[in-house]
Parts: C-alpha cells; structure tokens; sequence
C-alpha cells in the first residue's frame, strides 16, 4: 500500500496481512525518515512471534530509526513490550512501550535478549521479581535495550517517560528516582491528516471569500461624490433647429444637424365586452294619406321615410301624390292625396302607435302626412357590437403601447450613440381589425392592432455645438466657460414634421462659469483623497466651495474609475 509521509520526518507504513517478516524488514529499511509508523493489519499472525519482533527492533535499530506499531491487538503488547517496541492504538494517540508484567514474562524468550546474557534458571530461583527486572537486559516500562537510560518516543507530547521509570523503580523495589522530563521535540509529532483536510476544506472557501470581499469592496462598491459651488451665470438659449435625416453633417450656420429615425412596429390586442343592444322582434306597420299643395303633382319612391314622435316608418312602394285644387283666392282645397304603406324601421311594440301626424323625409315642399294606427310590432332583444365598443378596444391597445415603445425608441437610440428627441415620438396610423363589425349579434368583441411608431434623434455634440454658438456672445470667454448646455432639462417642441426630417424649438438654460470639465477632473482627481480635491479645486478663482462624500465608509480617496465618480457644479447662493 502507498506510504503516508509529511514535512516532520515522519512515514506511515500500511502492513498487508499477507506480508513476510521479511517483507515488513525491507519497508523498514527502505523508509526515508526517522520515525516509522507500521499500521498492522488485524491478526497480522506475522508478528506473533517474540523472534520476529525481535529482528524487527534489531532492524530499527541498526538503521537508527524509531519504530511505532499502530495496533489494537491485545496479543502483539507483551511481545512488543518485551523487545521495547513503542506502540499506539492510532496515528493520533501517545505512542507508548507496553507495559509488561515481569512474573507473566515468557523466560525462555527473555534469555534471548540482545545483550547475548544466558539466563540461569537456578541462579533466578534464589532472586526476587523485582532484581529480576532490574537486572534484565529486556526493558520493562519504558527501559532501552541496555538499561543505562530511560526512552521514550516524542511523536506527540508524552509523559511516559516518568511513568515508566517509577514502575521500572518499584518492581525493582527501590526508591522511584527523579529523572528530568526529557524537552518535547514538537518536529517529531504525526500528524492528524484528517485534521488537514477539514482545515483545508474549511479555509478554501473562506480564503475565495475573502479575494472577492476585498475585491468588491476595493473596485465595486467605491464611489465618490463632488460637488463643486462656483459663481455661475445662467445663460437662456432659444433655438430652432432643423433635424434631417439626410443631413451628413451639422451646419451650425444653418441651425440644421443630421438626424437618425427610429422605428418600432408593435402589435397588441384587446377583448371587450359588446354594449349594443338590437330589437330583433316584428316590425309595427300601417299605412300614411299624403297631402299635396305644392302646386305640382309629387312621386315619391320606394323606402321614403315617415317619422312620428321619434318613429321612423318607411314606404314599401312608390306613390304619386296628385296636386290640390285651390280657392280663387288660391288656398288649397288639400284634396290631392294618396296612400301608402310602411313598416317600422325596426322591430319593436314601441312602434305600435297611435293615428297622428307625421314629417315626409326630404320633403320637397307642399306634402303633410297622417298615419293610420300602426300595430304588429313586438320586443325581442339581443346583444350586439356597437362602434363605441370597437374604439374603446383600439384606444387601449394605444394607451397600452404608447409608454413602453416610447422608452423602447429612447433606449434604442442611446445604444446608437444618438440623444432622443422625446418630442418627436409619433404613433402611426394603426392598422385595426375587428372579430365582429358595429350591429353584429356577439357578447365580445376583439379588436386586433398594429402601429408603427417613431421617434428622432441626434447627436448630442451638436445639439451642444448650436447651443454653445448661441450663447458664445452671451458670455466674457476670458473668464467663463460654459459648463453645461442644460440639455437634460432642456425643452423641446416640435414645429412640423414629416417621415425624413422635423424642425423643432429647443429651450434650456446653460451654466457658464470657471473653466473646469467633468470629465477631465474624474482623471486628475483619481487616488485624491478629501483635503488634496478641496485644495486642488478651491485654488480656480471661480470656486467658492467643495464638498465631497465617500461611500462606503471605508473609502478615503476618489475611485480610479470614472463611472464611479459623480461631479456636479452648481451655483454659488
């Protein structure tokens, strides 16, 4: 398995089950570092045997490498402990030589011990335990091989060292003597991976964090606020300009600029509710007598109306109507008459009226009607389209479009590098179709439009340009500049207008003042902080005062770019 290995000469070694003792050797001997640490395998059968442990610490040694076997095999312990091999139940904990009882020890492999001592067993049969244990060259609690020093292995911090010779000491029988705590070689210590990783897991993201926090708080959230008080004139400006989209360059003479037509097709559409109502039930009819003094015989054709009371019936044949015989003194006798037939206009009981009078349409002159009693007529109603309902769709679809194509044309106007002419935005003559016409039978109707909508624009270096030469004799050059045209609170109207060009009239109120522009300041005054930007700009002997605002609080001096820069002139009280 692969080895484990860190910057504090420290190597882990993973132990198969099926590994030689001779194998374990080579791994020991090849390692590059001074502490070893074996992770053994669960009865790793191997080590069970007190001479394989035995030339596995003859092998540490002669390399000269401390040796950790990381175990919980309550078995390997005594041997471990009998050959003074340090041991720990994992990479994390105190390693330690176990602890071993010298009565339980096996004396045959005791014997065996490095020093090449014999073991008599008559001569131990006279000694008690504990001279066995101190005369032994095999260490006990935490004894080196030679018995001449107390060890133990720092691989993290350990006190096992005291605890060791005070056993050592009382199995002997004598007086626990006072060794110095060996100093803690803190580079000797293993490392706990899994420590590592939560800290590397953990500090990544936080480092990530970290870059972004400064790196908005140092480019993205900075701004700066400048606003400079200057003894300003206001200068009034009246122009009319001429904008052609034919132009290819302004003529400031001429007040005429070239222009750019933007155009927006949008379609909308809109259901309502119908409110026309229509008698579908019979239709009243009788018969009118027409009267002729109009010296003249009179025809009349077919469908001539005959209104009463508000009621309009209609003729159903032509009729002449014979002249009246008149008195010697010319009155008319009004016996020239004829009689007709009509029908009610439209259906309805309330055309069943009573005998009456009754106008002639288009009379010619000379005719009076009566009618007859008119009956027949009956209620039967239903819903119907009325021209109100199909203008009052189309006026929604208007309203509805109007506010967002207007913002639509600004914004695709600015994009074209061109200042809109808010003024000149015309909505076309709208192309309208309806799912019913006026009198059609239906609960709704829909109504479907599209316009075309327009609106100019033009550039704004030279809407400045015409009004810069307008005001240029309005103003000392010598002393003032003119800081802002005013165009963002400008006022426009449109004079006339076609489909190619638009003569409009532009009143604003320009700022003259010291000579200072905007922009040119946002660059000298970047990495400023607030007392160099007063004292810079407070020495033009146009500038009565400065105020400038950081935010966010940290801020101390101006952003080094120019978006973030805000810097407004205004005039002094």
């Amino acid at each position: 398995m692969p080895d484990q290995k860190d910057s504090l000469n420290k190597e882990t070694v993973y132990i198969d089950i099926d590994d030689e003792i001779t194998a374990i050797i080579e791994k020991v001997r090849s390692s590059q570092q001074k502490i070893v640490a074996l992770v053994l395998p669960k009865r790793a059968s191997v080590l069970q045997s007190i001479v394989n442990m035995k030339l596995l610490k003859r092998t540490a040694d002669n390399a000269k490498k401390s040796l950790v076997l990381i175990t919980t095999e309550a078995g390997l312990l005594p041997l471990a402990g009998t050959v003074g091999l340090y041991v720990a139940r994992n990479l994390q904990t105190k390693p330690e030589i176990p602890f071993i009882n010298a009565a339980d020890a096996d004396i045959d492999d005791i014997d065996e011990a490095d020093d090449g001592v014999e073991f008599d067993p008559s001569a131990a049969a006279n000694r008690s335990v504990g001279d066995l244990a101190v005369s032994s060259s095999v260490p006990l609690v935490g004894e080196s091989m030679n018995n001449d020093a107390i060890e133990t292995l720092q691989m993290d911090d350990d006190d096992s060292a005291v605890g060791a010779t005070a056993a050592a000491a009382a199995m002997a029988g004598t007086k626990s003597p006072k060794i110095k705590k060996p100093k803690k070689d803190k580079t000797l210590a293993v490392p706990s991976f899994d420590n590592f990783r939560k800290k590397l897991l953990i500090g990544v993201p936080i480092l990530l964090l970290l870059i972004i926090g400064l790196y908005v708080s140092a480019t993205v959230l900075p701004k700066a606020e400048i606003v400079i008080t200057t003894d300003t004139t206001n200068v009034n400006s009246n122009l009319a300009v001429n904008i052609d989209t034919a132009a290819k360059a302004a003529d400031i003479n001429k007040k005429t600029i070239p222009a750019q037509l933007q155009k927006v097709d949008k379609a909308g559409s809109q259901q309502v509710a119908t409110t026309g109502k229509k008698n579908n039930g019979a239709k009243a009819s009788g018969n009118v007598t027409i009267t002729n003094c109009s010296g003249d015989n009179v025809s009349l054709a077919a469908g001539r109306g005959f209104t009463s009371g508000g009621l309009t019936f209609v003729s159903s044949e032509a009729v002449t109507i014979p002249d009246s015989n008149y008195t010697k003194n010319s009155e008319c006798k009004s016996d020239g008459r004829a009689t007709v037939d009509v029908t009610a206009q439209q259906g309805g009981a309330n055309y069943n009226i009573n005998s009456g009078t009754y106008s002639v349409a288009n009379n010619p002159g000379g005719l009076t009607a009566s009618g007859s009693q008119m009956a027949g007529g009956s209620d039967v109603i239903v819903q119907v389209v009325a021209q109100s309902d199909i203008d009052s769709a189309t006026q929604k679809i208007t309203a509805q479009n109007s506010d967002s194509v207007k913002q639509q044309l600004q914004d695709q106007l600015k994009t074209a590098g061109s200042f809109p002419i808010v003024a000149t935005f015309v909505a076309g003559t709208p192309n309208t179709t309806a799912s019913s016409k006026a009198g059609d039978e239906a609960s709704t109707v829909s109504v479907s439009q599209t316009t075309t909508y327009t609106m100019f624009g033009v550039k704004q270096t030279d809407l400045k340009a015409l009004v810069d030469a307008d005001i240029k004799d309005k103003i000392d050059p010598k002393k003032q500049s003119i800081l802002s045209e005013g165009l963002d609170k400008a006022t426009f109207k449109v004079t006339s207008a076609n489909t190619t060009s638009a003569q409009i009239g532009i009143t604003t109120v320009a700022i003259a003042g010291p000579d200072l522009n905007a922009e040119k300041l946002k660059t000298q005054l970047a990495g400023m902080k607030r007392g160099g930007i007063t004292d810079s700009l407070t020495n033009d002997p146009g500038v009565s005062k400065v105020d400038v605002k950081f935010s966010p609080f940290w801020v101390t001096s101006v952003p080094s770019k120019a978006d973030k820069v805000t810097i407004t002139f205004q005039k002094a009280n």
